[in-house]
Formats: C-alpha cells, structure tokens, sequence
C-alpha cells in the first residue's frame, strides 16, 4: 500500500501543529523523516523536512503499540477520568502534544504505563497518542507522583488538554 500525497501532507501538517522534535515513518519502502533539528539526517535516503516545534515526543516501534479497541467495554465507574474541579494547585497538567487516540497501556489487556499514586520520573512512559496509525510514547517530563488521570483508554484527545496531572516532588 503506498502512501499517497494528500496523506504525507497530513502527516506534515499534524507535525507542524504538535511539539514533537522528530518523527520517523516507513511506509511500502518510503522513508519520511521530519525534525526540528535543521542538521538532523536521517542516512538512507530518507525524505528529510525541517519543521519549527518542540516536545520530548519521540515515535515507537509500532510491534509494541496497541490494535484499535473497537469492541472495548465502557470502564468501570473507578476508572472514570475525575471531575476537573478535583484538581489541587500544587498539581501540574501533564497536556497531550497533539490530535490523537489515547491508550494507557502499551497493548490491549497489557497493564497501565502508570496508576494513580505511582511515582514518575521525567523519562517514565505514561501513555501513548495514535495519530494515524503512528503511535508516539508520552513520557512524564518531570518528577513527582501521579494525581489524577483525566482521560479514559481509547478516547479521542486534542492538544494541549490534560491527560494527567502530577505532583512534583
């Protein structure tokens, strides 16, 4: 299957609108490689972009990331995201970069990347974003402890709404 104009314009696009510092993708023997780097190369004769945005996205190996969960059951009433007034303000939102589908674990059934009360570094896995069938990991960004998630598994985000929020410790 080969990836048709329209849909590399896209994927320019949505980079452009995020904050991720590279992307890589590999499609029916295309290479696509974009960076905000102006001296970043990718060595076998890739389609080089140079982009103006920033972030600590970094695209996944896609043999790791979910299927689409199309016949997922409605989570439990425990696993519903917390109302927004919940949220303390000594808590930061940790925001999603982008446009994408949510997941919490690397795969369907897999357990979460991260639970509530559990302590994170900045390079802790915390989620993952689709976008096209591309998957980017989400990595804390900072230290603290895990306070609220406020999105559901599988549930459609925008940029900049929180997903998380954490105490720095």
């Amino acid at each position: 299957m080969a990836i048709k104009a329209d849909e590399i314009a896209k994927i320019v696009e949505l980079f452009y609108e995020s904050k991720w510092k590279e992307m890589h993708i590999e499609v029916a023997g295309m290479q696509l490689f974009l960076s905000t780097d102006p001296n970043a190369r990718l060595t076998n004769n890739a389609m080089v972009t140079t982009a103006a945005a920033s972030s600590v996205m970094q695209p996944v190996d896609s043999s790791a990331v979910p299927a689409p969960q199309t016949s997922t059951p409605a989570p439990a009433a425990a696993e519903k995201p917390a109302a927004p007034e919940q949220v303390s303000a000594n808590w930061e939102a940790i925001t999603a970069p982008n446009l994408g589908t949510f997941y919490r674990s690397p795969k369907p059934g897999a357990a979460p990347y991260v639970e509530i009360g559990q302590s994170v570094t900045i390079d802790t896995e915390i989620c993952l974003i689709e976008v096209m069938k591309l998957f980017t990991s989400l990595k804390a960004g900072a230290n603290g402890v895990i306070r609220q998630i406020c999105v559901a598994d599988g549930d459609m985000v925008e940029a900049g709404q929180p997903l998380f929020y954490i105490e720095r410790v």
